[in-house]
């Protein structure tokens, strides 16, 4: 039996909902706010380089990817970051993941960059794991931070 056809596709006001739902199933966290702001800014309004694109299978939604073309950040290039991608649990390992994100390296590339990034926590066992295996690795920069306490 062959699987159903996933499509890729831009995202659309209809299905910040669905967004919004497999976050939280995703991270525990109810955050609407954050989408509808995400929605605003990377679906209603155009700008070169950033892109929501959603999977779906015979018209639901399983999985989504945001990201956007960053320049010159610390000297760096031009490339494309990565910062969300999630995709049903009932669809993992099923290529959505995979399918997602290389339709964004495809539009980065079409857009002329060369490299793609993202950040991934150390304890993000899932994220990791999915972004080795898609041949990412560390790169050159180093991520750092500071509390800035209860002021």
């Amino acid at each position: 039996m062959s699987e159903p056809a996933k499509n890729i596709r831009d995202a659309v006001a209809t299905d910040l909902e669905a967004v919004i739902r497999l976050d939280e199933i995703h991270t525990g966290l109810a955050k609407p706010d954050y989408w509808r702001e995400m929605f605003q800014a990377y679906v209603m309004e155009q700008h070169f380089g950033r892109n929501f694109l959603i999977s779906d299978v015979a018209g639901e939604m399983v999985g989504f990817i945001v990201g956007e073309i960053r320049t010159w950040e610390f000297g760096s290039p031009p490339c494309g970051w990565v910062f969300a991608v999630n995709v049903s649990p009932d669809c993992r390992e099923g290529g959505v993941g995979s399918g997602l994100l290389e339709a964004i390296c495809q539009r980065f590339r079409k857009d002329g960059v060369g490299t793609v990034r993202t950040m991934v926590s150390r304890n993000d066992g899932l994220n990791l794991s999915f972004f080795r295996s898609q041949g990412m690795t560390a790169g050159p920069y180093m991520e750092l931070e500071k509390s800035l306490g209860q002021g």
